[in-house]
């Protein structure tokens, strides 16, 4: 039984939309091919700065940011292509064309003749350029990926953590918890010097490295120095002073022990008014401290007392940087180097440099700066041999060559007109000038 007409007619715009879908398909593939690799180049760009801008943001919702690009693109990809879209006549037309089908079906849908048996497969003429369809959304999908998974390091300042401080600001933190270590610096300056940390803190961040605010931390950090360096310089004088007098309490003159006590009474003040002063109880020790009783004190309490001292001048040469890198320094200068001195008199030789002196030899150490280096034998200057002359410029090294000065060695005798031409002596002999009266007169009004 063959099939009626409307069935073939059904049959035949069946096949003519899925040719129609077909082409159209391929339309908006061809609109979407260049925008796409366009996108995906854009995005990639996208993805890295806003991974390096703003490291925090969660991977769903770039992939939702892609995602949304895809369709808005798609979207308009689809409107530009619409206006070469093409209906179902056309594609029945495409079919009976590349069919031979001689207008067939043109005629069937007119009603001018019936509609022909549908073949097992119908040929509209098409083939896909699968290098075109699939390239572009590889190299789109190459480039998005590539945005999300490369490396990329985050802006300084942009992880959470706010800018970077200025660096002084941390040193003195650094220092300020390096005396708090010990318990041996007063807590009143340590808080205080935080307080004016946190005030500079406290100003935007955009006027962290204003000029206003560099000049405080400037101000800061040398007023922060000079206290420790004067601490240490009064810890060191009581410390060296107390020594002396504990040491030395039975055999010294009374003048030398007047100075070693005036040492560590200024010492002694010093640390009272000072902005850095040791704890109270350290503090406290010193003052009740007396001098002329050093020698009668016991001698464990009065090394403690000196420990303390040296771990809080030790504290504050930490702070400075001193450390044990300028030691090789303070040796030089206390004359208690590795080097050979010699001096001149009786018991004048020893290890060190020594300290120089008018009846001694030199204080200096061989070899202070380091190793010294073999003395440089430079050959004989040789003048190049100039080939060409024409090339030679004002100035170039054309010959050398060793020759003596041509002394008059004769002396001078007798000059004619009644001179005296005498060779002379002492530095006659060297230079004696000859004036006339006019010279000597205008030499004279020159030097009055």
């Amino acid at each position: 039984m063959e099939p009626s007409n409307k069935k073939l007619e059904a049959d035949w715009t069946r096949e003519a939309n899925r040719v129609s879908r077909r082409v159209n398909f391929g339309w908006w593939i061809e609109s979407l091919t260049a925008p796409l690799i366009i996108l995906g180049l854009a995005g990639a760009c996208a993805l890295l700065l806003v991974r390096r801008e703003s490291p925090g943001t969660p991977s769903w919702q770039l992939g939702l940011g892609i995602v949304c690009a895809l369709i808005a693109l798609s979207a308009i990809a689809w409107i530009i292509a619409r206006r070469r879209f093409e209906k179902r006549e056309a594609s029945m037309v495409r079919i009976e064309a590349a069919m031979h089908l001689r207008n067939g079906l043109s005629a069937a849908r007119a009603g001018v003749s019936p509609w022909p048996t549908v073949p097992a497969k119908v040929d509209a003429g098409l083939n896909w350029n699968w290098q075109r369809v699939v390239i572009p959304p590889i190299v789109a999908l190459l480039f998005l990926m590539a945005g999300l998974f490369i490396p990329v390091s985050a802006l300084p300042g942009d992880d959470g953590s706010g800018p970077q401080e200025p660096d002084a600001w941390k040193q003195v933190d650094a220092d300020l918890e390096r005396l708090g270590e010990d318990e041996m610096i007063d807590e009143a300056y340590l808080e205080e010097m935080k307080k004016k940390l946190e005030e500079l803190r406290s100003k935007e961040e955009e006027e962290w490295f204003s000029h206003s605010s560099l000049e405080a931390t400037d101000s800061l950090k040398k007023q922060h120095q000079s206290e420790l360096q004067r601490f240490e310089r009064d810890l060191n004088q009581a410390d060296k002073a107390m020594g002396n007098l504990q040491k030395n309490a039975g055999g010294m003159t009374q003048e030398r022990k007047d100075q070693l006590m005036n040492q560590f009474d200024q010492a002694l003040q010093g640390l009272q008014n000072g902005g850095l002063k040791p704890n109270p109880g350290l503090l406290n020790q010193l003052k009740q401290l007396d001098p002329n009783d050093l020698g009668q004190l016991n001698p464990e309490q009065m090394q403690q007392l000196r420990e303390n001292l040296q771990k809080a001048g030790q504290a504050c040469k930490d702070c400075q940087g001193g450390g044990e890198g300028n030691e090789w320094m303070d040796e030089l200068l206390d004359g208690q180097g590795n080097g050979q001195g010699q001096g001149q008199g009786p018991d004048r030789e020893g290890n060190g440099p020594g300290k120089g002196g008018v009846n001694r030899g030199p204080g200096h150490a061989p070899g202070v700066l380091g190793k010294q280096s073999d003395m440089l034998k430079s050959g004989k200057l040789e003048a190049l041999e100039a080939k060409d002359l024409s090339q030679s410029l004002p100035g170039d090294l054309l010959q050398l060559q060793d020759g003596d000065h041509d002394v008059d060695k004769s002396a001078t005798g007798t000059q004619a007109g009644g001179g005296v031409g005498a060779t002379g002596t002492g530095g006659d002999r060297v230079w004696k000038e000859s004036l006339d009266p006019e010279e000597q007169k205008a030499l004279k009004r020159f030097f009055e």
